[in-house]
Parts: C-alpha cells; structure tokens; sequence
C-alpha cells in the first residue's frame, strides 16, 4: 500500500481517482472550474473487528463532499465512513 495510515472504527481510506481534464468534446478544463472527483480506490479499512462491504483495491463510488481530505507525503486522500460509499464499481 505505502501509506502509513489506518482508519479506525467504520472508516475507510481511499484514494481519489484524478479529476477530469478534458471534456468528452476536448475542451481542456482549467484547475479552478475541476469538480472534485466521486470516484476512488479503497486503500485500507477500519477495526478487523467490523465486517466491511468494501476491501482493498475496491473502486468505489461516494458523494462529491463525502469525507475528510488528508494530505500525507504530498499526497491526497479521504477517510470517510463505509456509509458513506453509494456503489462498488465491478
């Protein structure tokens, strides 16, 4: 994985997938106009002890602000309660 983060509890973190850049007609989008992205990838999950609908390299679907955003060696993430994910992505 290579992150030194362990969500506790009902949390799962996830990395979010990379914000579109072009539209489906080419248009380039500039940084400030970038919707944030609602869809990610299940790094790690919380207590062993809960039984998770979601695992690791799951890709997920949640809401546009679902979550808490961290930063950790540069890099974005989001912990945010398994209730919060709408779709696992098959």
């Amino acid at each position: 994985m290579g992150i030194n983060v362990k969500p506790l509890a009902d949390r799962v973190l996830i990395e979010p997938a990379a914000a579109e850049t072009k539209t489906s007609g080419g248009i380039i989008i500039p940084d400030n106009a970038k919707e944030k992205p609602q869809r990610g990838t299940v790094l790690a999950t919380g207590n062993e002890k809960l039984t998770f609908t979601v695992k690791e390299g799951d890709t997920v679907l949640y809401g546009q602000y679902s979550g808490t955003e961290i930063t950790v060696e540069g890099k974005n993430y989001l912990i945010m309660k398994e209730s919060d994910i709408y779709a696992v992505l098959g």
